[in-house]
């Protein structure tokens, strides 16, 4: 069946609602059975890996690396064929991404500083959809690392006396006019 599908959810997320190209027919299937999992893109892992290849965070959302071992394998595999690549943000645009073909899935991969991102996706998924989902949690692990920062007293500290021009200004004064 030629399915086209949409990033409709339906009934609490349970349904992907899809369109059959010759029918024009809608159809909703269920997210849960294995039988239509693969009209819908689906991301095998997620990544985040420091500048010598240990984890950070990992998410797998498959049993494609059913083992520790599988998993910890493929993670040094990817780091060490992506570690000469330019996929650093300072160089490139924020907004770029590499993507590779290895051990037979689709890779789009980031780094910045020391930390390097990948979304695994199967070899017949959109680079466009895997690309989103590694722009998504770029952006949230950066958000979070800034949460992270601001909330911790020492840097607050260190910045608003970095900041200070005049000794007689308050430190409330000095935030309200930070904002």
């Amino acid at each position: 069946m030629d399915l086209q599908f949409s990033c409709s959810l339906v009934n609490s997320g349970r349904f992907c609602r899809c369109r059959d190209n010759l029918t024009d027919k809608p159809l909703d299937l269920d997210l849960f059975d294995d039988d239509h999992l693969d009209c819908c893109p689906s991301i095998k892992n997620v990544l985040l890996l420091d500048s010598e290849g240990k984890r950070v965070a990992v998410k797998y959302y498959t049993d494609d690396w059913p083992t520790l071992a599988a998993k910890l394998a493929y993670e040094k595999s990817i780091f060490t064929k992506t570690l000469k690549t330019n996929a650093r943000t300072e160089v490139l645009s924020p907004f770029t991404a590499e993507i590779a073909m290895l051990d037979g899935y689709i890779v789009v991969y980031k780094f910045i500083q020391d930390l390097h991102f990948f979304v695994t996706g199967g070899d017949d998924e959109n680079e466009l959809i895997i690309a989103t989902v590694l722009q998504g949690f770029f952006d949230a692990v950066g958000l979070l690392l800034r949460i992270v920062l601001e909330t911790e007293p020492s840097v607050i500290a260190s910045k608003v006396a970095a900041n200070s021009l005049d000794g007689a200004t308050s430190l409330s004064e000095q935030l309200i006019h930070k904002n």
